[in-house]
């Protein structure tokens, strides 16, 4: 069997599971180590709840860009009281990021859009890199919701930039369902999203939205891009 056909039939058998379900699910079939990324927005609390309570076999690491928002670096500090487990910090490679900032300055991202990826580059993806090495699958917190570009993305999938097996279990919740969940639970939350910043990422590069506006507007407002920095780029981007 193809691994396009055990994805196939892996996204049929978790059709309709729960949350709880789908991961034990996906723990069982797999064969390797499982990885989740969380940046702290709702999706990935809701994730990292679920891991966390449950003691699931997932590690769970973030990104530490340098440029977060305090509040972001807070709710980080609040996850690690709550459920008394670690989080696997990656930062950027320090003489990839001297390099960048001697060449470029410390906000060329504003400069264009290539300059923007590559600090998107030297931040996020080459770190991200090191995180998945020897990793059989990466657990995301992407929702359908949340852009036109992830409207069709299915809950298991082969990402062929990285290589690797990735499972996005919060493709179909809506963002009212993420909410519920993190109130029910008592899930510690960032305290910008009452603050009209729905998608949060480094703080220069990210602005609340106003009502009625695209969910990643708030993400490199000064461009017309897809709103992605490249961890979920498909091979259209």
């Amino acid at each position: 069997m193809s691994i396009y056909d055990k994805i196939e039939l892996i996204n049929k058998n978790l059709d309709g599971l729960s949350l709880l379900k789908a991961f034990e699910y996906i723990i069982k079939e797999v064969d390797g180590e499982i990885a989740f990324s969380t940046s702290f927005g709702q999706e990935d609390q809701v994730l990292t709840d679920t891991i966390f309570s449950n003691d699931l076999n997932v590690e769970i690491f973030t990104l530490d860009t340098g440029r977060l928002f305090p509040e972001t670096y807070e709710v980080f500090h609040k996850t690690l009281n709550k459920y008394k487990k670690s989080i696997k910090s990656y930062t950027p490679d320090t003489l990839q990021l001297e390099q960048f900032i001697t060449e470029k300055g410390p906000n060329s991202f504003y400069n264009s859009f290539e300059d923007r990826k590559e600090c998107c580059r030297v931040r996020k993806i080459e770190p991200l890199k090191r995180a998945l090495r020897g990793k059989r699958m990466w657990v995301t917190g992407l929702r359908a919701g949340q852009s036109e570009n992830r409207s069709a993305t299915p809950l298991l999938e082969w990402d062929s930039n990285f290589e690797i097996l990735k499972f996005n279990p919060l493709i179909n919740w809506s963002l009212e369902a993420v909410e519920a969940y993190l109130d029910e639970h008592k899930v510690p939350q960032n305290s910008l999203h009452k603050k009209g910043f729905v998608s949060i990422g480094c703080q220069p590069c990210t602005r609340a939205i106003e009502p009625g506006e695209d969910l990643r507007a708030g993400r490199w407002w000064w461009e017309s891009s897809k709103k992605e920095c490249g961890l979920h780029a498909t091979n259209k981007n």
